[in-house]
């Protein structure tokens, strides 16, 4: 199998195993989509910490209100006692308005914070370093915990309007958001490697050899944006292994080139502690002789 180091930019994001007869169409679709499928599961994983502390989403006619306003307005939450967490809540204000406040009891705010944490280690950018993979199936596997933990606590369900709710069903709209300046629109990815875009319609010996114990870093990005900067030679924790073998070999050829420096240095340490022996047992005999003549 030919192993793809993917980057987006400078940083690394998973690994992904393909062949050399794999056309490229196909293998750029699939890192796309699960270079998005992770993006979801963070912005899945955010919504439900701020789910575990303030309750769910108020609806967009109310967020952001005060309740001076909602109640001048008459407006109503018909969604706050329908969506109940299990084992009851407790009041945690929104500051910033978005939610109802109604938070989970600790046991079902540990459950969504242990699952939280699940999902973001099965999706590491870490992983890179583990030489573990990142499939389709690890993303789906990662956003069914997720919505299996909201179902517990929410059994109910979210209302229609939660972020959540949406992100799990896919109609999210992140229109005018960061995140949506992140996403990567499929028929729009390119994948380049050493300078070179992957081309459609061709398979990817074309572009790094036949050899299938081949290991390559790509680079995904969006179509119109460029060719990406080049991978450096070595990396940084190479280049400073370089730089400390060469300070070493540094100082090897200083004591190379000065054999007797040390030596030096040690017989003149010696003689100066034997003159101050000599030095102060002369002190010390006549000090012996003026208590004698005492």
């Amino acid at each position: 199998m030919v192993r793809l180091h993917v980057k987006k930019g400078d940083d690394s994001q998973f690994l992904y195993d393909t062949h050399v007869e794999a056309n490229v169409d196909n293998v750029v679709q699939d890192i796309a989509v699960i270079y998005n499928g992770r993006l979801k599961i963070s912005r899945i994983c955010y919504e439900i910490e701020e789910l575990a502390k303030h309750g769910v989403m108020l609806p967009p006619d109310i967020m952001g209100l005060t309740d001076e306003q909602i109640e001048e307005l008459k407006l109503k939450d018909e969604w706050s006692d329908k969506c109940v967490p299990m084992g009851g809540w407790t009041f945690n204000r929104d500051k910033i308005g978005r939610r109802n406040g109604r938070q989970p009891n600790e046991k079902m705010q540990e459950v969504l914070k242990k699952t939280i944490e699940d999902a973001r280690v099965m999706t590491s950018k870490k992983l890179v370093q583990e030489e573990k993979l990142v499939t389709q199936k690890t993303v789906q596997e990662a956003l069914d915990l997720l919505r299996g933990a909201v179902t517990i606590v929410y059994p109910m369900g979210l209302p229609p309007h939660d972020i959540i709710r949406k992100e799990f069903e896919n109609t999210e709209d992140l229109t005018g958001t960061q995140a949506s300046l992140e996403v990567i629109d499929v028929q729009l990815a390119q994948l380049w490697f050493s300078g070179k875009e992957l081309l459609p319609g061709r398979k990817m010996k074309d572009f790094v050899g036949s050899n299938e114990k081949t290991k390559v870093i790509v680079k995904l990005q969006k179509r119109g944006s460029g060719k990406p900067a080049r991978e450096p030679l070595m990396s940084e924790d190479e280049r400073k292994q370089l730089m400390l073998d060469a300070y070493r070999r540094q100082e090897q050829l200083k004591v190379s080139a000065f054999p007797y420096t040390s030596r030096f240095v040690q017989d003149k340490t010696y003689f100066l502690h034997l003159s101050l022996r000599i030095k102060f047992s002369n002190h010390k005999n006549v000090f012996q002789r003026i208590l004698i003549n005492l």
